[in-house]
């Protein structure tokens, strides 16, 4: 198989994983869907991510022998470190101090 073809193969086996997992979502209480939802979420992400990423030829071997690589996928992601939450921070300091400015502006232009 070409790289392109490895790629793809693999693309294709995490959208079926992925379209089975939102099946089952969709067979499940409302509960259980709201407790899964962030799973769901990061699923979607790293599906995206593997349409748009090429990776190497033993990297999608390496992922193809998984049974279930999203699921592998998304564990993996579950025991990183990630900066998530201080980029959600960081937002959140960025918009404050932003509206602090244009409520500031307008007080002023108000006088």
């Amino acid at each position: 198989m070409t790289l392109e073809e490895l790629n793809t193969a693999l693309y294709e086996k995490v959208y079926v994983e992925q379209k089975a997992f939102i099946s089952e979502l969709q067979n499940s209480s409302p509960g259980h869907v709201i407790e899964m939802a962030y799973e769901l979420v990061i699923r979607e992400d790293i599906l995206l991510s593997l349409e748009e990423n090429d990776l190497t030829a033993a990297q999608c071997k390496a992922l193809l022998r998984e049974k279930k690589p999203l699921d592998k996928l998304f564990q993996a992601w579950e025991n990183s470190e990630s900066r998530h939450m201080e980029d959600i921070r960081d937002c959140i300091e960025k918009l404050a101090d932003k509206l602090i400015g244009q409520h500031r502006r307008s007080r002023e232009a108000s006088r």
